[in-house]
């Protein structure tokens, strides 16, 4: 997200990224969460692989710990112009515009890889109570589509990390 001019008070500086936040994200994507069990990982991130949120659990089938890596530095707006804690917040635990993203429990949805990657790419124009606002596509970033994978293999992560 762009530097707010200093030249701006606290109240005006939050009410910007509460309005952008509003427009960016929303939509309650989360629902039970079908599959028994998570497929078997190649490869599993260490500790320190990804700091700016909650630890990861292994990677989805077909993603990478590098991804992980890129995927948080997206979801927490250090690269790509990802925006996703605005709504989701730093620690991916959800808020009143957004669900939480570090449980097994979705509110639409299967929660799998496949499906996050659909999330993230499309939005959701119609979100699910108690969520009113909708989540644009790729939370209103411009993400490659490798970006996608990588977000979404960093929120699939987080979410069957059993933490």
């Amino acid at each position: 997200m762009a530097k707010i001019s200093s030249g701006m008070n606290r109240a005006t500086s939050a009410a910007a990224v509460l309005a952008f936040a509003l427009a960016a994200c929303g939509g309650g994507e989360k629902a039970a969460d079908t599959s028994a069990a998570m497929a078997p990982a190649a490869e599993t991130a260490p500790a320190a692989a990804v700091t700016q949120g909650p630890p990861p659990g292994a990677p989805p089938a077909g993603a990478t710990v590098a991804m992980l890596t890129l995927g948080d530095s997206i979801f927490h707006g250090q690269a790509a112009g990802g925006l996703c804690y605005t709504c989701h917040g730093m620690d991916a635990k959800g808020g009143p515009l957004a669900p939480s993203l570090i449980d097994t429990t979705w509110i639409s949805g299967d929660g799998s890889y496949a499906f996050i990657q659909k999330r993230v790419t499309e939005g959701m124009a119609t979100p699910t109570a108690p969520y009113v606002a909708p989540m644009m596509p790729m939370g209103g970033a411009q993400l490659t589509p490798d970006q996608v994978k990588a977000v979404a293999a960093y929120v699939y992560s987080i979410s069957h990390s059993g933490a």
